[in-house]
């Protein structure tokens, strides 16, 4: 009998403590998946913003100040070429009534071939590449220039003609520096650059410390060269409120050739050259 009780005891005490092993795992396993499901719920919000990008903005006109003889190569060589298949290749570069835009490029080995020398204009750069005009449209410029310094107003060439390549490393540095999206706001793709043209100068003045900056349009020098510039052949290519429709930002400094006449129809017309080709 002794026996039989001490056996009951064993088996009481082993139940006991196989039933006090079985409630401490389950409290366990139960902080393990509270403290998982815990984790679990934390995590993408910690992850969300970590990753989130933070993007630094800049203003177009603080942008456009970078001087083009400081421009960097990309690492890509054609990096800035727009591959889209509704470009169309300009047939005739030469024309001074030539349209250059996003849709509408000129072939990479075009260079005109009546480059001259800005040699009787006051300039800003000493790139000599860009000190550079074709010559119809230079003999133009010197009498925009002569005619504003007549009603007290100096003006200064700062960005003439640029090369395909120079083009190139001016886009690509410009999208390695801000984002592809902001560079296309104010930089042109290789082959959609009218300076490639050699009928384009980018003008300033003294007041805006010889730089490019929108506000240009609201110096004396700017508000003179808006009224008379068609006088000469030349109109403001990427006009106020314009911006949906040339695809860049407003650029008072850009001035394009195009003739007297063709350049008083579309002062008068009001309309941007994109829209007056369209009519």
């Amino acid at each position: 009998m002794k026996k039989k009780g001490k056996l009951k005891i064993h088996r009481i005490i082993i139940l006991a403590a196989v039933f006090i092993l079985l409630i401490f795992g389950i409290s366990k396993l139960i902080g393990v998946v509270a403290d998982k499901d815990e984790n679990t719920s934390k995590e993408p919000e910690s992850i969300e913003h970590e990753n989130e990008p933070k993007e630094e903005t800049k203003e177009p006109s603080d942008i456009e100040k970078k001087p083009v003889d400081d421009t960097e190569t990309p690492t890509e060589e054609h990096e800035g070429e727009n591959t889209s298949k509704d470009i169309v290749i300009v047939e005739n570069p030469e024309a001074i009534d030539v349209l250059v835009n996003r849709t509408h490029t000129l072939p990479d080995t075009y260079i005109p071939g009546d480059l001259v020398e800005l040699t009787d204009l006051p300039t800003v750069l000493s790139n000599p590449e860009v000190n550079q005009m074709r010559k119809p449209a230079y003999e133009a410029l010197k009498g925009l220039f002569a005619a504003a310094k007549e009603d007290g107003y100096d003006l200064y060439a700062r960005s003439g003609y640029r090369s395909y390549n120079t083009q190139v490393s001016l886009y690509g540095s410009y999208a390695a520096a801000h984002g592809k999206e902001a560079a296309d706001t104010f930089s042109a793709k290789a082959g959609q650059s009218e300076h490639q043209t050699g009928l384009v100068m980018d003008i300033t003045c003294e007041a805006m410390d010889f730089q490019l900056d929108d506000t240009f349009g609201d110096t004396e020098e700017g508000k003179w060269v808006s009224k008379n510039a068609h006088k000469y052949g030349f109109i403001v290519r990427y006009p106020k409120e314009k911006e949906d429709i040339t695809g860049y930002m407003y650029e008072p400094w850009h001035l394009r050739y195009l003739g007297a006449e063709l350049a008083t129809n579309v002062y008068e017309s009001g309309l941007s050259l994109d829209e007056y080709f369209e009519q």
